[in-house]
């Protein structure tokens, strides 16, 4: 029997897409108050948030994770009902097997086998915090959370994220830091009018073309050794009335800065509006701030995760910094060390998601030596 399997399995059949729970956050929390586990709900808006602790000193380490999936685009296009988890040729199959729900369950089966082996030796704190705004907007999710425990004065020492990590095979890559994200909407004005009298218009387009082309290539240099360079990318490009005839009296692009801590929003959003101010454009711009980036420059929990990866799996993993964000970035500021560890990536939002089921088991046992190597 496989118990990370199972739980897993309990957790796919709730549909939980965001930032619905469906009952996922209280299926943990009674397995981790069945080990005598403080259990807090903290809900804020539509947004369920668990925040589970175990121990009364020490330094405290939390599992980070969440209970939203993503939608499941045409269910026709399934080779299954994707909150119906099917094994199949080694495989589990469902929305969520590896974005996160194996990630959570194996949270839950982990510290429920290092409480039976090692509870007695424990020296230091235990939590585990999830959310059901992950896969959203992440304004009532975690972000809240945090700010209530710095409201508490509540030390978080390391922080364990279970995003989906893996590029080949389990333990091969692990998260040492993220990117941030910014993205601006630019709205560009010209005067409409008649396509046959362009003297008595203003197109914005024409207008725009050179400040498009010098934002397009602005990047910023990574002095760390451990990020990209930040590049700009403009996701949307939009002008036109639909008629032929008609030149346009405004065009709206979009653009997004992954970017790493050598650069601040401030210097993008200084070398994008000079631009637009070089070329004497009238413009709106709307600065959009996703995410901060942070990079894990301490060793204790990185050496514990590259430590017990051996162990378990015999590979020496990869720390990158690559990818999106996650939800660390908001529990990185408040100094914790963060370290993202979870399954292979290959099938994260695509239709029949899959994790492999032996690396559920195994994950758990990761995850087990962690606890071990840092709180006995």
């Amino acid at each position: 029997m496989n118990p990370t399997l199972e739980l897993a399995k309990e957790l796919i059949s709730r549909p939980s897409i965001t930032p619905s729970d469906e009952g996922c956050q209280e299926l943990i929390a009674k397995r981790l108050e069945a080990i005598n586990f403080k259990i807090e709900h903290v809900p804020f808006g539509d947004v369920k948030n668990l925040w589970a602790t175990y121990g009364e000193s020490g330094p405290l380490f939390i599992f980070l994770g969440h209970t939203d999936v993503v939608p499941t685009g045409p269910i026709e296009e399934w080779s299954h009902d994707p909150f119906n988890p099917i094994e199949k040729d080694g495989f589990l199959y469902g929305r969520g097997a590896a974005d996160m729900k194996g990630s959570v369950a194996a949270f839950v089966t982990s510290i429920e086998d290092f409480f039976n082996e090692n509870k007695s030796e424990m020296q230091g704190r235990i939590g585990v915090l999830l959310t059901s705004d992950e896969e959203g907007p992440a304004i009532n999710g975690v972000a809240k959370v945090v700010e209530e425990l710095n409201n508490r004065k509540e030390k978080i020492d390391w922080c364990l994220v279970g995003e989906p990590t893996a590029s080949k095979t389990l333990g091969d890559v692990i998260k040492v830091g993220r990117r941030g994200s910014i993205g601006c909407e630019i709205k560009i004005f010209g005067i409409q009018g008649h396509i046959a009298y362009p003297h008595k218009a203003k197109n914005p387009i024409h207008l725009a073309t050179e400040a498009i082309n010098g934002i397009s290539k602005l990047h910023w240099e990574d002095k760390t050794g451990q990020f990209q360079d930040s590049v700009l990318q403009i996701s949307n490009l939009n002008s036109g009335t639909g008629a032929s005839n008609v030149i346009p009296g405004e065009l709206t692009l979009n653009c997004n800065v992954r970017y790493s801590p050598s650069t601040t929003t401030e210097a993008i959003k200084e070398s994008v509006e000079s631009i637009l101010k070089s070329h004497n454009l009238s413009y709106e711009i709307n600065w959009i701030q996703g995410g901060n980036p942070f990079l894990n420059t301490e060793t204790t929990l990185i050496e514990s995760v590259k430590n017990s990866i051996i162990s378990i799996i015999d590979i020496v993993p990869d720390q990158t910094t690559d990818g999106g964000t996650s939800d660390g970035r908001f529990v990185a500021p408040t100094g914790a060390e963060v370290v993202e560890l979870g399954p292979v990536n290959d099938s994260i939002h695509k239709i029949d998601e899959r994790v492999k089921i032996e690396d559920l088991a195994q994950l758990s046992e990761v995850y087990k030596n962690i606890l071990k190597s840092l709180l006995t």
